[in-house]
């Protein structure tokens, strides 16, 4: 409901305290002749005649006066002249005391002029006057100012109430009297039986009922509903919100008024806008210091600071509505700098524990679902976890709450809010390692790639402020999610690599005879595993086929590096070649079909075919020159265990080759590992000539995390 203004700006009509006018509230006023002044002794025929003398001469004193208050008109505002009720007219005898007294006593302003006429009369001419008359006279003067100041401030107080003619009538009366101090001021007077009645300060007692009107409003119990949106953070229910809010919708509305309709009216010696806007403006500061001196709940912290910073400056003060001399005015903040600067980090404390706090609940939750064995949500042909979307809306909601504020409080939250996040990352992590440890339940694989799906969501979001983190921070918030893909990648390829190994030892030891076949069955297997990971978001789908293609290729090399096969002659090392180029491109084409990205691995099988094909020595230190460009990781111990199966070389065209490596010109850096998940293999002493080698004993091949793909690690 819009506020009634009109009828509201101000309190109720008090009956203004008489100050030094009031000592005749009480006295009987006579006829004019009371004013009058009168001589002691002589007869009676001569106190008679000295009367009517002075009679005439008082009368035409104030006939004189008169006249001139006739010439001088009373100072107006924007519109102009006096009203002509206000003017002295020298061809109307002056009114009596009974006169003015009734006129004032209902509200007839146009009749200040002769009191103030009456007042300088007295003032100046007390000739023949006793010190006990002019004392009577003069409380009679004050009788009559308090009855002019009641009915002034009846009309000023409530100003929309009152006709503006009536309004400007009683505010040329407030500047007529503070030029009327002015000038008693500047005239310095000596002394006088008269009590001193002046500065009279009308233009203060203005100020104080516009300030009684301001308090008047500002503490009328606040609607139980208020109208307009509620601020972000702000319950409807806070007491303490309720109150600021309608302190600021009524400012807000109540300067707006004045600006509109009283500040065209008032003249420019009240400053009228800027006197109510000042009033309003203490009141709403003095109402936060009194807060701020007690122990404030974490709403209410936020809740100050949201007016301090954000509502009041933006809304009341900077309000276009309003005009710009509130912006101009210089009232500066509610509080002080030291007080906001305190409700800041208060604030910033209360805001991350509790950050800290519901991300953890929200864990909790999580992995009570897991216990239960529930499948997770499948949302479009993914299994999907809400707890990351909770976990991100916890922390916007907190870095929005701090832009509500301020956008600078909002730049000290981020880091802090992100380093909250790392730690719960790693209670996260902590949380999905021992899940995976002690539960085999049914619906174990769906969870874990929920989680691993769970990831990328905290990833995107993570990555989008990733350039502002700082270095060290960056490094950590990721290591985490790098934990949990890897160790998820590695449950779900267990079975799948454990079921590949004997295939890949078919190849040494049948001399590659059956490798069309073998390297078939390796894909028929594999392919039948895909279809599940079909619930893993896409990017994590590329990835553990890419998981796959790096295991398919590093398995290929380790079975081709075991020493084991040794062939002399350039036919038997071609054959070999072939064999190994074919079955290259049917593990590339399968992986790349099935959406591998791993591009690079397709060089790896193909090259070292062509060194085992080369017979030129030069050719081959050209190949495997291009060979460790591309894999940097490629070492002499690798290099060499190619070589052995090139019977026909001598150790001098081995040493040679193998100094190709020495040259630091042929590598280029690289993120991908190829070589480095292989063990360089032990030379085969006395035996690296034979024809057919016996099993060494090789390394059994085990699921490191490093098969991960590398752009899920880069981050770390």
């Amino acid at each position: 409901m819009p506020l009634q203004y009109e009828s509201e700006l101000s309190p109720p009509g008090r009956k203004p305290s008489a100050v030094s006018e009031t000592e005749s509230d009480t006295t009987s006023l006579a006829s004019s002749e009371d004013l009058s002044p009168h001589k002691d002794g002589g007869s009676t025929q001569y106190k008679e005649e000295e009367k009517k003398k002075k009679e005439k001469k008082g009368i035409r004193k104030v006939l004189g006066v008169l006249a001139k208050g006739m010439r001088r008109k009373s100072h107006s505002g924007p519109t102009a002249e006096v009203p002509p009720e206000m003017e002295v007219k020298p061809d109307i005898p002056p009114p009596t005391v009974e006169e003015l007294y009734s006129a004032l006593e209902q509200g007839r302003l146009e009749m200040a002029p002769h009191l103030l006429t009456l007042e300088q009369s007295l003032v100046q001419d007390t000739t023949g006057m006793t010190e006990e008359d002019l004392v009577r006279q003069q409380s009679k003067v004050e009788a009559l100012y308090t009855l002019l100041r009641s009915a002034v401030l009846r009309v000023v107080c409530r100003p929309l109430e009152n006709e503006s003619g009536l309004l400007l009538q009683a505010l040329n009366v407030i500047l007529e009297q503070e030029k009327e101090d002015q000038r008693v001021a500047a005239e310095a007077r000596g002394p006088s039986v008269l009590t001193p009645t002046r500065p009279r300060h009308w233009l203060k007692l203005w100020q104080q009922g516009v300030a009684d009107s301001v308090e008047e409003r500002m503490t009328r119990p606040p609607s139980a509903t208020l109208d307009g949106p509620k601020p972000e953070g702000m319950e409807a229910s806070s007491e303490a919100a309720q109150s600021f809010l309608h302190m600021g919708k009524t400012m807000k509305e109540d300067l707006l008024v004045v600006a509109q309709r009283l500040q065209p009216l008032y003249p420019a010696e009240f400053n009228v806008f800027r006197t109510y806007a000042e009033y309003y403006h203490n009141y709403f500061s003095a109402q936060f210091t009194s807060m701020v001196q007690f122990e404030l709940s974490e709403p209410d912290t936020y809740l100050l600071l949201l007016w301090v910073q954000n509502l009041y400056p933006n809304e009341i003060i900077n309000n276009p509505r309003l005009p710009g001399e509130l912006r101009t005015a210089g009232f500066g903040k509610l509080l002080p700098p030291e007080e906001i600067r305190k409700l800041e980090i208060t604030y910033i404390s209360n805001e991350t524990a509790n950050v800290l706090e519901l991300m953890m609940r929200g864990l909790k939750l999580e992995a009570k679902r897991w216990s239960e064995d529930k499948e997770p949500i499948n949302l479009e042909g993914h299994f999907h976890s809400e707890l990351p979307i909770d976990i991100i809306q916890i922390i916007s909601g907190a870095q929005i709450k701090a832009e509500n504020i301020t956008a600078d409080l909002a730049k000290q939250m981020k880091p802090l809010l992100m380093v909250q996040l790392s730690s719960f990352l790693k209670s996260y992590q902590r949380a999905f390692a021992d899940f995976t440890e002690k539960s085999k339940q049914k619906h174990y694989r769906a969870t874990i790639m929920a989680n691993i799906n769970n990831c990328l969501t905290f990833r995107d979001y993570i990555e989008k402020d990733s350039k502002t983190m700082e270095k060290k921070l960056n490094s950590h918030i990721f290591h985490p999610l790098h934990e949990i893909e890897q160790s998820g990648f590695n449950i779900l390829l267990q079975d799948l690599f454990l079921a590949l190994k004997p295939l890949f030892k078919r190849l040494t030891q049948t001399r590659w005879a059956t490798h069309e076949e073998t390297v078939a069955e390796i894909i028929q297997i594999t392919s039948n595993c895909l279809p599940e990971f079909k619930a893993l978001r896409k990017r994590y789908q590329e990835d553990i086929m890419e998981a796959i293609h790096l295991y398919l290729v590093k398995e290929y090399i380790i079975r081709l590096s075991k020493r084991q096969l040794v062939l002399k002659t350039a036919d038997l090392q071609q054959n070999l070649s072939r064999q190994i180029s074919m079955d290259a491109k049917n593990i590339q084409c399968f992986c790349a079909q099935n959406g591998s990205p791993a591009a690079w691995l397709e060089p790896a099988l193909r090259s070292l075919a062509e060194i085992i094909r080369l017979q030129d020595t030069s050719a081959i230190k050209i190949e495997v020159a291009t060979f460790a460009g591309r894999f940097p990781d490629f070492s002499k111990g690798h290099l060499g265990a190619i070589l052995t199966i090139k019977g026909n070389l001598s150790s001098s065209d081995i040493k040679s080759i193998k100094s190709i490596l020495d040259v630091d010109t042929w590598l280029t850096d690289s993120s991908k590992s190829l070589f480095s998940l292989i063990k360089d293999p032990p030379r085969s002493h006395g035996m690296a000539h034979s024809r057919l080698g016996m099993d060494q004993g090789w390394t059994k091949t085990f699921l490191s995390l490093t098969l991960i793909p590398s752009r899920l690690g880069a981050a770390c």
